[in-house]
């Protein structure tokens, strides 16, 4: 195993469980790739707490898109998930117009302003998660992947809401709003009151709102990864996790707001080794 391969592998181990034990599951000659893609996820969705501030933020998602796009400056081989994404995408032949639309929806983080709509979500979540798991495909299988698109895109936004909400306090403490504006009305919030203490019944109902849009795409990505052929089974996998995050959320909707919400280890590795093995 190479060095950048092993440091992308305990950055995920770290950083990203979900992912890091779906490697597992894909082919070895495959997982370093996977890694690489997985690893600068990683290196993105941290940039606003690596910078602080979002100019600087900027800066460094520049240097990414820069790097990507063949205009970047300085040696890569120091960085080692820069290294390892680029080998990755020069062996596989991965769109680099997806890695530039994944970085432009990612500034979205650098700021506090509230997400507009539900469409709006949809699309941030369509250009980061669900990108992921399209380029993960490719990489495990670039014939099949692209008759499993419309999967694809359901798939990360179901999983990018799960995420979003169990990490809810983290971003409210911040500022962040990722819940859209249209949803937050509905249920009798604004930004204000939802960054705010009270409206626990508003907040409550809020999260059940976003679980009912999970499972919606949840549902979309079911029908649609019918006939999924095992060789694109581990892009997906992490989503199999999506129903146990969101029964988990559902159980403690109350407190998804000040409590981050997880589920247990154990759970976890039986949840993917159950979809791994047994699909």
């Amino acid at each position: 195993m190479q060095d950048n391969e092993l440091y992308c592998l305990n950055l995920l181990a770290q950083a990203d469980k979900d992912r890091y034990l779906s490697l597992l599951y894909a082919q070895e000659a495959k997982r370093g790739a996977l890694a690489a893609l997985y690893a600068f996820n990683v290196e993105i969705a941290r940039i606003r707490d690596v910078a602080k501030d979002a100019l600087p933020g900027e800066v460094r998602l520049q240097w990414w898109r820069d790097l990507i796009n063949g205009e970047g400056h300085g040696e890569t081989e120091s960085h080692p998930v820069a290294a390892s994404l680029m080998a990755t995408i020069r062996q596989y032949s991965l769109p680099l117009q997806v890695f530039d639309a994944y970085c432009e929806a990612r500034i979205f983080d650098l700021y506090n302003d509230p997400m507009p709509a539900r469409h709006d979500l949809e699309g941030y979540c369509g250009e980061t998660a669900s990108v992921l798991i399209q380029m993960a495909a490719i990489i495990l299988d670039t014939d099949r992947a692209p008759q499993f698109s419309e999967a694809s895109g359901h798939a990360g936004v179901a999983q990018s809401i799960a995420g979003l909400l169990r990490l809810m306090p983290l971003h409210r403490a911040r500022g962040q709003i990722y819940m859209p504006a249209d949803i937050m009305q509905a249920v009798g919030l604004d930004a204000g009151t939802y960054l705010g203490s009270g409206h626990e019944a508003e907040k409550t109902n809020l999260v059940r709102a976003m679980i009912a849009l999970a499972d919606e795409h949840f549902a979309a990505y079911k029908k649609a990864a019918r006939g999924l052929p095992a060789s694109l089974k581990p892009a997906f996998l992490p989503v199999s996790l999506v129903p146990s995050y969101l029964r988990s959320l559902s159980r403690n909707a109350d407190k998804a707001t000040i409590e981050i919400n997880d589920i247990s280890p154990l759970l976890r590795q039986w949840t993917l080794m159950k979809a791994g093995l047994f699909g």
